[in-house]
């Protein structure tokens, strides 16, 4: 199977399956001297970890992080940097019901179609555990952004019906929030909601929004490697992400040039500065010092308790009712691989960024 690296000079490598012995990542292109520790990975590990909010699957897992490579008295040694989290509540019969059908909203049919059979247990490759690979690195660069003042924070905009409202919303507040929500008002509704759609057997969606700042002007390629196109890339491997946005997103159809322009200015320190942020932060593909502001849509979580329509592999129509241990929202846990995948793209776009001029290559190198 191609397609399980990410990254041109920060790469990361993601590997495992959802009922297999374990997942993890191999990081490579991490340089040396960044301060890291189980300790610290694990932190972000534990946002999206099984049982993390009352939403999320019962299946108990620690998601205990192991370094095995690269990290050596607390700091990154510059080598590939392998990170390891073993499964340890398996479950597998679960499963055994589905393993000749096609359950809706999966990725069943199309594995099968694909490579000729599938690991049924949990989605296999396709499960979202895999993300423990992607959270495991994210929180390498994360740290690495740190050390060069650029944070980026992901938070829960909606869930259904229910959004933040902008002037109640307090980023300091996402932790309270059972879903995330930098809101807490808007979090309390979300719950009530949620709750009416775990009794229905039902799930739901929502939107993950991310911003970043401290991004300094000129980061991103002009044509393919866009610092936006890139960042959709990223967001859309993930397994529920249906819809990308940045900026004013799908809005911008209905504006008008004079309303979408942001207009420059020089504030009183003669640095270039915008009126307004449309554009989310990036203008031809470039990163423009302003907030970068994204969002990603997540679909409904697809192993629901009511019975569904499918068929089978001997040609049969059949009714399905899906057993096991499943979140009736992907939302909540998804923030931090939303958060995981964006450091990953900016930073690899900032070292790329580190070759664009002759000028700072001789003065590295003098």
């Amino acid at each position: 199977m191609s397609g399980s690296t990410y990254g041109n000079i920060f790469k990361i490598s993601t590997w495992g399956e959802s009922h297999g012995k374990g997942v993890g990542v191999v990081v490579d292109g991490c340089p040396a001297g960044l301060p890291i520790s189980e300790e610290v990975i694990q932190r972000y590990l534990n946002r999206r970890k099984p049982g993390s909010n009352p939403y999320a699957t019962p299946r108990k897992e620690s998601d205990a992080v192991h370094i095995l490579s690269g990290v050596f008295e607390g700091k990154t040694t510059g080598t590939p940097i392998s990170l390891l989290v073993n499964n340890e509540t398996q479950r597998s019969k679960d499963y055994s019901d589905i393993a000749s059908c096609y359950r809706p909203g999966h990725a069943d049919y199309t594995f099968d179609e694909k490579y000729g059979f599938r690991d049924y247990r949990g989605g296999g490759r396709s499960s979202g555990r895999e993300t423990i690979g992607r959270v495991a690195a994210g929180a390498i660069a994360l740290e690495l952004l740190k050390e060069l003042n650029v944070h980026v924070c992901a938070y829960t905009k909606s869930i259904g019906p229910v959004c933040i409202d902008p002037a109640k919303s307090d980023l300091s507040l996402i932790g309270e929030s059972p879903v995330y929500m930098p809101d807490l008002e808007a979090s309390k509704q979300a719950e009530e909601f949620l709750k009416g759609q775990m009794e229905d057997c039902d799930s739901t969606g929502g939107i993950i929004e991310c911003v970043v700042t401290g991004l300094p002007a000129g980061i991103g390629e002009p044509v393919f490697d866009k610092l936006d196109a890139n960042l959709s890339r990223a967001l859309l491997s993930i397994g529920a992400v249906k819809g990308f946005e940045i900026g004013d997103g799908f809005d911008v159809a209905t504006a008008s040039g004079s309303t979408n322009n942001d207009a420059f200015y020089y504030d009183e320190d003669g640095n270039i500065q915008k009126r307004t942020n449309h554009s989310g932060g990036v203008l031809g593909g470039i990163s423009d010092g302003s907030p970068l502001v994204l969002r990603a849509a997540i679909k409904p979580t697809p192993s629901i308790f009511k019975t569904q329509q499918t068929v089978n592999k001997n040609g049969e129509n059949i009714e399905l009712n899906i057993k096991g241990r499943h979140d009736p929202i992907i939302v909540p846990r998804a923030v931090v691989v939303v958060e995981s995948m964006v450091a990953l793209t900016v930073l690899d776009l900032m070292f790329a960024n580190m070759t664009a001029k002759l000028d700072k290559i001789k003065e590295f190198y003098k």
